[in-house]
């Protein structure tokens, strides 16, 4: 068993206890790529009703989004905009969004965040609620980035029959995009552990 900290209050520790917990915390999120592969397979098998399944919509996304030349880290995003569906059932964006947002740009992370509204803008209607929600954010800095992500990769990625990249192509991308918080509270600390 490895040493640990000792403190039963944060407030209590010490800095040798913090010596002790980041070269831990550093192998927890090394492995951060490790288990977002993970939890991306849960979504293997799981249609919900939908014509693929959850994995095969985030794969088909990305697909679209690599072969329309998009950058890494707005393919990663696109790839895990729905990772949250088996934690948050009504809030599955804002999940995605908060495991990216320490890795991902402003305008991607939003995209990714509000990604859901504005794909209500193509059923909503159908289910009761008001399709035009998303035109509440009309004029936001990110919205169009949002809406062409819906309308490019997040819509058209319900296909069965397409050519579908498969997950071990995406890995790659996934722990370069991961490899280094670009923004965090933490940044400044695990760059020196």
């Amino acid at each position: 068993m490895s040493a640990r900290a000792t403190f039963t209050r944060m407030e209590d520790s010490t800095q040798a206890d913090w010596a002790l917990i980041m070269p831990e915390a550093m192998k927890m999120a090394r492995a951060l790529p490790d288990r977002v592969m993970a939890h991306l397979k849960l979504l293997d098998g799981d249609f919900g009703g939908f014509p693929i399944d959850r994995l095969h919509h985030c794969l088909q996304s990305a697909t679209l989004a690599h072969r329309d030349g998009r950058d890494e880290q707005y393919v990663v995003c696109a790839l895990l905009h729905d990772i949250g569906d088996t934690l948050g059932t009504y809030n599955h964006p804002d999940i995605a969004a908060a495991i990216l947002k320490p890795f991902v740009s402003e305008a991607n992370m939003w995209m990714v965040q509000h990604h859901g509204i504005f794909q209500g803008y193509n059923f909503f209607h159908h289910i009761g609620l008001d399709r035009n929600m998303r035109d509440q954010f009309k004029g936001h800095p990110h919205a169009e980035q949002t809406a062409g992500f819906v309308e490019k990769y997040d819509n058209p990625a319900f296909d069965p029959l397409a050519e579908t990249l498969p997950l071990s192509f995406f890995e790659p991308m996934v722990r370069r995009v991961m490899a280094a918080p670009k923004q965090s509270v933490y940044k400044a600390a695990l760059k020196d552990a």
